[in-house]
């Protein structure tokens, strides 16, 4: 450790820091899609447009057995007419928790244009082939990763993940096709998407896109 920061040191860095200081896009819910995907498009491009780092990534939030809420931050792999896909292991505590608890919470954060979109619904895992497919055309180092496995498992120490991931580097590079069994594409369907615009002056814009039992979808402005 480089040293220890004390809990006024701490408080005044939390006190100073400040949020959406320059010029923010504006959102104009009146005109927005009759479904959110279009909108969750928009927004993801202009964000990356806007030089927001890493604009997929996005909050996966789950919950164990006994109802206790889990969160992480992992990848969007696409969003498209069934819903907003992810992949993991089957083995890890999401992928454990998802199959017990299927319901589930995405959400993403883009400060440099302001914006937040939080969605709920509920995630089924999609069949071996497509998950195969998912991992195919990603990096080498994401098959590796996956070849290592072993996903939230408790780890005995550095050395044993370092000759695990070295090992397992070597085979992605040899066998670029190499099966991963436990690897798995979800799908999130929303029932609930919301749109986040914030304002400088705190008169934040908030638009819901509610399901309805025929399939359609409602919109309403809430209360910042």
């Amino acid at each position: 450790m480089t040293g220890e920061i004390g809990s006024e040191e701490f408080r005044a860095t939390l006190h100073s820091l400040r949020v959406w200081d320059g010029p923010l896009p504006t959102f104009d819910p009146g005109a927005a899609p009759a479904g959110p995907l279009p909108l969750f498009r928009e927004w993801l491009t202009d964000a990356a447009r806007a030089g927001q780092p890493e604009p997929h990534t996005m909050s996966l939030a789950t919950a164990d057995a006994e109802g206790r809420p889990d969160v992480r931050t992992l990848m969007l792999h696409d969003a498209d007419a069934r819903g907003w896909h992810f992949a993991t292991h089957a083995t890890s505590a999401k992928g454990e928790q998802l199959a017990g608890r299927p319901d589930a919470a995405l959400g993403f954060y883009w400060p440099a244009v302001a914006r937040q979109i939080r969605l709920r619904g509920r995630v089924t895992a999609c069949g071996a082939g497509e998950s195969r497919a998912d991992l195919a055309v990603r990096s080498r180092g994401a098959l590796a990763a996956a070849l290592t496995g072993r996903q939230s498992e408790v780890l005995g120490s550095v050395e044993e993940l370092a000759r695990a991931s070295a090992a397992a580097w070597e085979r992605a590079g040899a066998e670029p096709d190499a099966p991963v069994p436990t690897w798995t594409r979800y799908v999130l369907a929303p029932v609930e998407v919301e749109f986040f615009q914030g304002d400088a002056a705190r008169r934040h814009t908030r638009l819901r896109y509610r399901l309805t039992p025929d399939g359609t979808w409602t919109r309403e402005l809430l209360w910042p």
